[in-house]
């Protein structure tokens, strides 16, 4: 079914709204062979905004090839180096014999292989016959560059979860292995491969690009700015009107816009129950049992996140709640019991650890995560 409230999958063309900006300064960077840092919070609209700036590329007559590396569920260096060949060979070819041709031109004289077997079973176009070493990291990093010069075509690979490559042990290798050749590179040449670095945790992704500045004045970030408020509100009355004949009011709008601090993925989430409970008109009632039913859907995953906080977490999360900033003031942690400065700094990077808080360039704290900024203030801690 069309709908114009698509909260399952990425979106693109007439149903993406705002960040026209963002996609205008990924595609310039991108055309000029610049690598792009992306991280916010899961749920944001990164991968949207990635897709629809490489569909205006297109649109605009720019020829490239593209390859997207899911690094989900990578937990070593192995599954990171086959991952990222396999996407990479699956975007220049397409056939066994090419796949055979690649490994053989590009990557002989490492332990790459093209594994029939392997390839047969499950997919894997390019597989290791020993554990890789640093020439071997080297060697398929530089495999889209390398494909991107013999083609004279630019090679774009967007990595999804990029900070998770952190938990293979040799990561820091790797690491430093795409700097020397970032560094290395011709830069005059724009048929050169260029790097999407995609997280969603946006505090891992700080610690890589921010804390210990790897990739420093070679990777540049993209900050993903709120979708105006205005826009989300037209998105959401045309959608009902337009695609469905149906009402919605726009003070209804604009309160679900403020509780979702204009979180496109939970408004659309909204919108979508809204429709399936509605006839010729949404309710301010039918919009409290749409927002109770999200509730019902994420509370498992809220419940789960402050389990796992102790007494101390819980206390600052609290605070922030309370609209504290400056959590080391003696009154702040005799209120809310922290003990002392040095255990709230303690509590403070647990926090950012586990994805609850990150804090801006004022160090003020932000909760990543609208919905259960609500649940734990009106359901939890009510």
């Amino acid at each position: 079914m069309d709908t114009p409230f698509v909260y399952n999958d990425y979106v693109t063309g007439r149903y993406f709204i705002g960040r026209t900006m963002e996609c205008t300064i990924m595609g310039n960077l991108l055309k000029a062979g610049e690598h792009v840092s992306v991280y916010e919070p899961p749920k944001t609209g990164k991968m949207s905004v990635i897709r629809q700036t490489l569909y205006n590329l297109r649109n605009g007559g720019v020829q490239f090839m593209v390859s997207f590396v899911d690094m989900m569920n990578v937990r070593t260096l192995e599954e990171f180096l086959i991952k990222y060949g396999t996407a990479v060979m699956k975007s220049a070819a397409s056939t066994p014999e090419e796949y055979s041709e690649i490994v053989r031109k590009y990557l002989g004289g490492t332990h790459f292989v093209f594994d029939v077997v392997r390839y047969t079973t499950c997919g894997e176009v390019v597989s290791l016959n020993w554990n890789p070493d640093e020439a071997d990291v080297d060697s398929m990093l530089m495999l889209p560059q390398r494909i991107a010069q013999d083609r004279q075509l630019p090679f774009i690979v967007v990595f999804k979860e990029f900070q998770n490559l952190m938990n293979a042990a040799e990561y820091e290798m790797v690491f430093k292995v795409m700097e020397l050749q970032m560094r290395a590179r011709d830069r005059s040449n724009l048929c050169n491969a260029a790097y999407v670095m995609s997280g969603s945790m946006v505090n891992a992704m700080k610690y890589i690009f921010e804390e210990k500045r790897w990739f420093y004045r070679q990777v540049n970030h993209v900050a993903l700015q709120p979708v105006d408020t205005k826009e989300i509100i037209e998105h959401v009355v045309k959608g009902f009107l337009n695609g469905m004949g149906k009402s919605f009011d726009r003070n209804l709008a604009m309160g679900a816009c403020e509780l979702f601090k204009s979180n496109l993925w939970y408004m659309n989430h909204l919108a979508a129950i809204c429709d399936s409970l509605s006839k010729g008109f949404v309710t301010e009632s039918m919009m409290t049992d749409a927002l109770n039913s999200m509730i019902s859907v994420h509370e498992p995953r809220f419940t789960s996140i402050v389990n796992d906080l102790t007494d101390h977490q819980l206390s600052l999360l609290k605070a922030v709640l309370d609209g504290v900033v400056k959590f080391s003031a003696s009154d702040v942690i005799e209120k809310y019991k922290l003990n002392s400065s040095a255990n709230v700094r303690r509590v403070k990077d647990a926090l950012k650890k586990k994805e609850v808080l990150t804090f801006n360039e004022k160090d003020e704290p932000v909760i990543l995560d609208p919905l259960f900024e609500y649940w734990i203030s009106n359901i939890y801690f009510a």
